[in-house]
């Protein structure tokens, strides 16, 4: 590792701490340090020159980092609230996932816009946000700045429908079961749940958080999903030689490392105040990560 990786890597580190410290401003925090990571990414590419020998830096941040983010972010899950939840919570995460995908996939084609832009936008509306993006990118061969895009869109827009939710909430007619459910079923990343769940009460809140939660472990198998439908069709096309093994599927497999976190977070040996250190730590290497796609 030369000077320019550590360069590269101390770039993004910096980035993602000035996005941290700005989502902590008043009445600006629902935006989140994501977005702040990647505006601040796209301003230093245009303005400040990022020299080629940074590359290896920015690329193991993109990738590695991103991909650990993801991983430490299982800190946030209890499986038992999944469990306890049932099979309603399922069932709404399940229908949530598949209209949200077909729709904004579907409006992403009647727009004639990008297509891996929107394959990325559906997949991250309809799972949960910049985590479902980053983790089926690489099954799409998405470039670095189609990623950013779909980053940038999802954290808009959904901070967009969170202040909008905890406006309306008190006229929509909802109980806070009901308003929980929704929110949870709709929103894009976990801070905007929070945000618009807490509005509503406590009851709302946890209803909000678990149908979420579950949206996010159905990540799992949207993706394993993608990554056996890309490498059926490379082999078609005959990008891909020989036969298709389990071994060659690109199944992103942090995902299992994810809820491998879940599973240890669960079973209680880990303390809240360290699980929460391990969360900001998550959200520190996905914006690192972001950063780098940007």
């Amino acid at each position: 590792m030369n000077k320019g990786f550590w360069i590269g890597i101390g770039l993004t580190l910096l980035l993602a701490v000035l996005a941290e410290l700005a989502a902590g401003l008043p009445y600006i925090s629902l935006i989140g340090p994501l977005v702040f990571a990647i505006l601040l990414g796209m301003l230093w590419n245009t303005f400040l020159p990022v020299k080629d020998e940074w590359g290896s830096g920015l690329k193991f941040a993109s990738k590695k980092l991103l991909r650990a983010g993801i991983i430490l972010l299982g800190m946030r899950l209890h499986l038992g609230d999944l469990a306890e939840a049932g099979w309603t919570a399922f069932g709404l995460a399940a229908i949530s996932v598949a209209v949200g995908i077909a729709a904004v996939w579907a409006a992403a084609k009647l727009l004639k816009s990008d297509p891996a832009i929107g394959f990325l936008t559906a997949a991250g509306t309809g799972i949960c946000g910049a985590a479902a993006i980053g983790a089926v990118s690489s099954q799409v061969k998405s470039k670095p700045e189609e990623t950013a895009v779909s980053v940038a869109i999802i954290s808009i827009v959904g901070t967009l429908f969170t202040f909008a939710y905890a406006l309306l909430h008190p006229v929509m007619g909802l109980t806070e079961k009901q308003y929980g459910l929704f929110a949870g079923g709709s929103l894009h990343e976990i801070a905007n749940v929070v945000a618009a769940g807490d509005a509503a009460g406590a009851e709302a809140l946890d209803y909000a958080l678990v149908v979420k939660l579950t949206r996010v472990v159905l990540l799992v198998f949207v993706a394993a999903g993608i990554g056996i439908y890309a490498a059926r069709k490379m082999q078609k096309e005959g990008k891909q030689g020989g036969r298709l093994t389990f071994r060659e599927l690109p199944i992103p497999w942090f995902i299992i490392g994810f809820l491998a976190v879940s599973a240890i977070y669960t079973t209680g040996i880990v303390p809240d105040a360290v699980a929460a250190r391990i969360v900001d730590l998550a959200y520190l290497l996905l914006a690192m990560g972001w950063r780098a796609s940007a």
